[in-house]
């Protein structure tokens, strides 16, 4: 199966369990792998019969800006949602990073697949 990726998606929102964490908007950051069959696009060169990446990315920023949840792990979750129940999208890999969340580490977070992934 093929595979239609968003890479680094960088998001503004209100995440985070500590008080301080939800007065302010902090980055958050995607990395999203989704199974798709490029065949029919590759053949009509129509961006109609493709996965729309930009329409993925659209939605999910203006959901994520707008969201206040306290862990990544819903945040995550309810993302890999949309993307499934939205768009033509059996099977994703979703990487939500929160940057800088740790002193000494470049990011933390998690990574959750869910669908199923087509042979």
């Amino acid at each position: 199966m093929d595979t239609v990726f968003i890479e680094d998606l960088r998001i503004e929102t209100v995440i985070g369990i500590y008080d301080w964490e939800r007065k302010i908007r902090q980055v958050v950051a995607l990395d999203l792998e989704m199974a798709f069959d490029n065949r029919k696009p590759a053949a009509s060169d129509k961006i109609a019969d493709t996965l729309d990446y930009k329409a993925v990315a659209k939605r999910l920023i203006a959901f994520v800006e707008s969201s206040t949840f306290q862990l990544v792990e819903t945040l995550a979750e309810r993302c890999a949602e949309i993307v499934l129940a939205e768009f033509d999208v059996r099977w994703l890999r979703l990487k939500l990073a929160k940057p800088g969340a740790v002193r000494g580490s470049k990011a933390v977070g998690v990574v959750i697949e869910r669908g199923a992934k087509p042979a």
